[in-house]
C-alpha cells in the first residue's frame, strides 16, 4: 500500500515553519524598465551566509520575450495543503507561477532539479488566459488548499471587473474564474483568506486603464481608487460584504492576514490619503457576525521644499509616506511597513492588534531624503517590496514598485537595490551594513525565499 509523504517545506502551524531551516536561496522578479527589447528575469540569490557566492546573484533565467513586466508571482503548493477539509499531501513546493502584468502571459517555472537554474516547464499564452477566465493582468499568487488562486485586476479591453481565477495543482490548467456571485466588487488587487472561517477578504486598486500608464491625477483626487474590502463566503464564492475605508483612503492594497488560524483579523496598507496625504494600516475583524474594519496606524506626510518634489506631488509641498506593502512575521507579533514615497521602513509590534506600537525605524532613499545604505551607496526609490523570513529575524527589501508610477515619483529613474535588514526577537532592526545588491538599470520587485516565507503559506493548525 503507497503511503503519501508531504512536502518537508509544508509545516502544520506557524511555529513549526518559524522553526524550519534558514533560507539559502531568494528567488527574483527582475524588470527591465526599457524598450530596448531586453526580457523580463527571474534571478535566484544566495542568502547562506557561510556561502563563497553570499549576496550574488548565482542564477538567472530569462523570459522567451519581452514586455512582461513581472510582479507578484508564488509558489505552487504550501502549508495550506496539509488542512484537512482538502487535503493534497502529494503536491511539492516545486514551482513558481509568475504572471506578466502588461503581457498577460502566465509561466511555471521549476526549482525543482536545480534550484540555482529554474527552468520554464509551461507557459500559459495571454489569450487561453483570458479566453476562460474573462480576466486580463494577472497580479497574485496564493497556493490554496484546493487549487492555485491568482487575481487579474481587470478585463481583456482594460477595464473591470477584476478578480480570482484558479489552475490545477498538478496541470496547471486553468480553471475558470472562481467568483459565483460577484455582487458589487469591480476592483480587484490582494487576496488572502481566514481558511477556518470559510472566509476570503479582497483588496483594491484600480482597472488596469487606471494603473498601467501611471496614476490618473483626477481619479486620485475624486476618490475612484479602491478604498473597500471585500468579504466572501469562501466555500461557495459568494459576495457577502463590502468593508468601505472611506473615499479619503485611496488605495487598499496589501492583506496580510493572522497566521494564527484560530484569529480572524488582518491587516491591509491603505497608500494614502486625500485629507492629508498620510498612509494608514487598518485591522480587518470579525465584530458579531459582520465584519468591520479600525485605522490602527497612521504614518504622516513630511513637508518639503516643492522644488524637491516630482511634478506629480509639488503642489502639495509634502512627500507622502506612499505605503506600498506590508508583512506580517509568522508569530503575528511584528508587522513591517514600506513607506515608498518617505524612504521609511517601520516595524510595529501589534501583538495587540488595535494597539499597534512603533518598535524601529530605517530609511533608505526616499523622494527627497534620498537615505544613503550603511555601506555609503547612495540610493533612490525606497523600501518597497518586503520579505519576512519565516523565523522572523532577516527581511528582504526591494525598491521598484511598477515601472510607469516609479517615473511619476521618481522621475531621475530608478537605480534597482536589494538589502536586508536584521530583526531582533524583542523588537528593533537595523539595515544590514554588509548586505547591499546594485541592479542597476534592472528593476528588482517581489522576493520569495526557498522553502517558504512570511507571505506564502497559510495554515490550518495553531502552534
Amino acid at each position: 500500500m503507497a503511503t503519501w509523504t508531504p512536502d518537508p517545506t509544508f509545516y502544520p502551524s506557524p511555529k513549526m515553519a518559524m522553526d524550519a531551516p534558514q533560507e539559502e536561496l531568494a528567488y527574483v522578479a527582475i524588470v527591465n524598465p526599457t524598450s530596448d527589447g531586453k526580457p523580463d528575469a527571474l534571478g535566484v540569490i544566495d542568502v547562506n551566509p557561510d556561502s563563497s557566492t553570499y549576496q550574488q546573484v548565482v542564477g538567472r533565467m530569462e523570459m522567451p520575450s519581452s514586455g512582461d513586466e513581472l510582479h507578484h508571482f508564488g509558489w505552487n503548493a504550501c502549508s495550506a495543503s496539509l488542512c484537512p477539509n482538502m487535503p493534497h499531501p502529494h503536491v511539492e513546493r516545486r514551482y513558481l507561477l509568475l504572471g506578466g502584468l502588461r503581457s498577460s502571459n502566465i509561466y511555471v517555472v521549476d526549482t525543482k532539479d536545480d534550484p540555482r537554474n529554474p527552468k520554464i516547464t509551461k507557459v500559459i499564452e495571454a489569450d487561453e488566459f483570458q479566453k476562460k477566465t474573462g480576466y486580463s493582468r494577472p497580479h497574485t499568487v496564493h497556493c490554496g488548499p484546493d487549487a492555485i488562486y491568482m487575481n487579474a485586476l481587470g478585463s481583456p479591453d482594460g477595464n473591470g471587473p477584476g478578480g480570482i481565477f484558479m489552475l490545477d495543482h498538478d496541470t496547471f490548467e486553468v480553471k475558470g474564474k472562481w467568483e459565483a456571485d460577484r455582487g458589487p466588487q469591480v476592483l480587484s488587487y490582494d487576496f488572502w483568506w481566514h481558511i477556518n472561517h470559510d472566509t476570503m477578504i479582497t483588496s483594491e486598486w484600480g482597472t488596469p486603464k487606471m494603473v498601467e500608464s501611471g496614476i490618473v491625477p483626477e481619479l486620485l483626487l475624486d476618490g475612484q481608487y479602491g478604498h473597500q474590502l471585500h468579504v466572501w463566503d469562501l466555500r461557495t464564492r459568494k459576495h457577502k460584504q463590502v468593508i468601505d475605508l472611506g473615499a479619503e483612503q485611496q488605495m487598499a492594497l496589501e492583506l496580510r492576514p493572522a497566521h494564527d488560524p484560530r484569529k480572524a483579523y488582518g491587516f491591509v496598507g491603505v497608500v494614502t490619503s486625500l485629507k492629508d496625504l498620510s498612509g494608514a494600516v487598518f485591522v480587518w475583524h470579525q465584530d458579531g457576525d459582520e465584519w468591520t474594519a479600525t485605522k490602527v496606524i497612521e504614518v504622516p506626510a513630511e513637508p518639503a521644499d516643492p522644488d524637491l518634489l516630482p511634478p506629480l506631488l509639488k503642489g502639495f509641498s509634502a512627500v507622502p509616506p506612499v505605503i506600498t506593502d506590508i508583512n506580517l512575521s509568522l508569530d503575528d507579533k511584528f508587522l513591517y511597513v514600506s513607506c515608498w514615497g518617505t524612504g521609511e521602513f517601520r516595524q510595529y509590534d501589534v501583538s495587540d492588534p488595535f494597539d499597534a506600537k512603533l518598535t524601529g525605524s530605517v530609511h533608505l532613499g526616499g523622494i527627497v531624503r534620498k537615505a544613503a545604505h550603511p555601506n555609503g551607496t547612495p540610493l533612490n526609490g525606497g523600501p518597497q517590496m518586503v520579505e519576512v523570513s519565516r523565523d522572523g529575524r532577516r527581511i528582504y527589501l526591494t525598491n521598484s514598485l511598477y515601472v510607469a508610477w516609479d517615473e511619476q515619483l521618481y522621475p531621475e529613474g530608478i537605480r534597482g537595490w536589494t538589502t536586508k535588514i536584521n530583526a531582533s526577537p524583542d523588537g528593533g532592526m537595523e539595515v544590514d551594513p554588509d548586505f547591499f545588491m546594485d541592479f542597476g538599470d534592472e528593476r528588482p520587485h517581489q522576493i520569495r525565499l526557498e522553502g517558504g516565507d512570511s507571505s506564502s503559506d497559510s495554515f490550518c493548525y495553531p502552534d
